[in-house]
């Protein structure tokens, strides 16, 4: 049997499991359909309705305007609100939405196959990261199916409705290739475009989350792919989901078979779920049947079936599917290109078995560490002696999550945001190794380990319990918890339960889940970088032993006497403020750069070395910047609670980097009050 008999047969199976599933839920299905028929837009429950409204106001889903203008023009409650949310953005559109939908459908690609010298469509497919494409394990369910395979991008009519030229790419599943049968998804490597552009430069890659409130039961959903193998088509009128189950959405929609791999979008242009199977009418006998009422046989054709529904793979079922997969490091690196929202750049284990050299290196002895490198030791590094005339330092501290890497990487990525930050100032740039890079990153995950309670990240990803899975053991325990109810409450959470919850193993989510859940939705953060940053800020806040860990880290790899420019990021600028009260007496401390900090909250400055919340007295100028989307400085604005002279910058990340150091440095206001600073007269 050829790729595309084998691939017919995977789809028809896939097809009866879906009407299996459509049975099963008849009854939530005509219960929302009737509740619809009685005049309710969205027959979904009041936690999924309020945490989608949120989710939308917080994303600019519907205007702001228009939102308060419609919720006051008579008292409503809580849940009707919602409701008045939810309606706007299913009839008002901004006028991104056609721009943002053109960009999304660049995403998507046809996917051929080679087989006895013709070219055949199989499916669909569409970019989750700058070189991964997912579609479905129906369409390549192994590696050597996808070796004959390739993609074409732009496969589509252009505005004059004429067929524009196709980019064709090759597939390299010898790289990368994951596939999952009962999640009928695959996930593969394509190669890089002839100028050594990869696919996502050139095209845009789709920003995959595992938060929830993307979408609700009555809500339109919009689907791209390439039906029939023919150019690309989207499908955007009279559609909406109609069930949500735990892996997989129902939804009616207008689509065929080359759909297959589909991405499919709300009306934000998010993926909420990967389709893979129209919905088949089954007799009593369970027997597929026709348009025409009749039997369907196998020679009849796919196009002669009566589909009476859709089906698609929940997005955060693939991405807690994938965090659980067993894969080297370097396929794990390419996984977590995928981005912050898609919770795979956590999971992984913090710390790698050291080699059989390295064994007899003390894990915490940071300030004895050798000036040379291993796979268990890596140091921070110096700048030249000639930087910034010599008596004038700028230092990059770090924040959690950089183990494993190298500070030399690390240094230059940081370099580029500020360069990129100061280009767009007009200002000089400066070069990477006229910056101090200190590094603790091996030493923090090693002093933390004792304080790691099972089960770990990459399980929490799995089974949704994410806030219990990364609380600490022992006494950190309770100031995890401090940080999370007191980052929830800033978060505006409301003392009800008026967010979504999901049962996960039989039982509730408590909460410590409620509020993690509540931060993501109200933030562009994912539940699990946000949980594990909390967890190693109370593991250094409460622990001697860690905060000594690092600090001696970082201070093994400082200048001792001249002029300081510090700027820190998210731990970091925990760890810069209780360095101050470490550093050597000669260096005079001219300006403090916070970024992304958790500064904001009393649970953390509380507990500083020199208490708060007071502006150290050794530092002459502090510029905080933090962005209303980064749930680590949901504390921000730091001058409601520091006293004494502080500059506030308010700043708009990108929506899937809201807590990336590249993408603070890279507005002109930060980079360009660093370069005053250390290049002034």
């Amino acid at each position: 049997m050829g790729v595309t008999g084998s691939t017919s047969t995977e789809r028809r199976k896939q097809a009866d499991a879906a009407a299996e599933r459509y049975r099963r839920t008849g009854t939530e299905r005509r219960t929302a359909e009737r509740k619809q028929d009685e005049g309710v837009p969205f027959p979904d429950s009041p936690d999924a309705i309020a945490t989608r409204a949120t989710r939308l106001l917080d994303r600019h889903g519907v205007p702001a305007a228009a939102a308060v203008e419609s919720i006051r023009e008579a008292p409503l409650a809580a849940p009707e609100a919602y409701e008045r949310i939810l309606g706007l953005s299913k009839e008002l559109q901004a006028w991104s939405f056609l721009p943002r939908g053109a960009r999304a459908a660049r995403t998507v690609a046809r996917i051929s196959t080679r087989e006895n010298g013709r070219e055949l469509p199989l499916g669909t497919g569409f970019l989750v990261s700058p070189r991964l494409l997912m579609t479905n394990h129906h369409v390549l369910p192994d590696e050597a199916t996808a070796q004959q395979c390739f993609v074409e991008f732009d496969a589509q009519v252009t505005i004059d409705n004429v067929p524009g030229p196709p980019v064709r790419l090759e597939l390299d599943p010898g790289s990368f290739f994951v596939a999952d049968e009962r999640l009928d998804f695959a996930l593969v490597l394509v190669r890089p475009l002839s100028d050594n552009r990869q696919p996502g430069e050139a095209f845009g890659w789709n920003r995959l989350s595992v938060q929830f409130g993307k979408l609700v039961i009555g809500e339109p959903v919009n689907v791209i792919g390439h039906p029939m193998g023919r150019l690309k088509e989207i499908a955007v009128r009279d559609n909406a989901l109609q069930v949500r189950l735990d892996d997989f959405l129902h939804y009616k929609t207008d689509t065929e078979p080359g759909n297959s791999g589909s991405p499919v979008f709300n009306d934000q242009w998010e993926v909420v779920a990967l389709h893979h199977s129209g919905v088949p009418e089954k007799d009593a006998q369970g027997r597929t049947l026709r348009k025409d009422g009749q039997v369907w046989r196998p020679g009849d054709g796919d196009d002669a079936i009566n589909w009476v529904s859709n089906e698609g793979v929940r997005i955060s079922s693939l991405l807690k599917q994938l965090a659980t997969l067993p894969l080297d490091p370097a396929r794990r690196a390419l996984l977590a290109e995928m981005g912050e929202d898609s919770g795979l750049q956590e999971a992984v284990p913090a710390v790698q078995p050291a080699p059989p050299q390295a064994a007899a290196v003390p894990p915490l002895a940071a300030a004895a560490a050798p000036a040379t490198e291993t796979a268990a030791v890596r140091v921070g590094l110096s700048a030249r002696k000639t930087a910034f005339g010599g008596n004038r330092h700028l230092v990059f501290l770090h924040g959690r999550s950089q183990q494993g890497k190298d500070p030399e990487e690390l240094r230059r990525t940081w370099a580029a945001g500020l360069n990129f930050g100061l280009t767009r100032a007009a200002l000089t740039p400066i070069d990477p190794a006229d910056a101090w890079f200190p590094y603790y990153g091996d030493r923090l995950v090693q002093a933390i380990q004792p304080h790691e309670a099972a089960p770990q990240p990459v399980e929490a990803v799995a089974d949704g319990s994410t806030a219990e899975a990364c609380a600490p053991a022992g006494p950190a325990r309770g100031t995890y918890e401090q940080l999370m109810a007191e980052a929830a409450e800033a978060a505006g959470m409301p003392g009800g339960d008026q967010l979504a919850t999901e049962r996960f193993g039989g039982s509730l989510v408590g909460a410590l889940q409620r509020q993690l859940s509540w931060l993501a939705a109200r933030t562009d953060l994912d539940e699990l970088v946000i949980a594990t940053t909390l967890r190693d800020v109370a593991a250094y806040l409460d622990d001697p032993g860690v905060r000594d860990a690092v600090l001696d880290a970082v201070l093994a790899s400082m200048p001792t006497s001249g002029e300081l420019v510090l700027v820190s990021h998210s731990l970091g600028t925990v760890v810069g403020m209780d360095l101050i009260e470490r550093l050597a007496p000669e260096l005079d401390f001219t300006l403090l750069v916070t970024a992304g900090s958790p500064l904001g909250l009393d649970s953390v400055y509380s507990r500083l070395l020199a208490g708060g919340p007071k502006r150290p007295e050794r530092v002459n100028h502090w510029l905080n910047a933090w962005c209303p989307t980064d749930a680590v400085a949901i504390g921000c604005p730091l001058g409601d609670s520091w006293r004494d002279e502080l500059t506030e910058l308010a700043v708009a990340n990108a929506r899937d980097r809201a807590h990336n150091i590249e993408e603070y440095l890279s507005h002109p206001e930060v980079a360009g009050a660093i370069s005053r600073t250390v290049r002034r007269p």
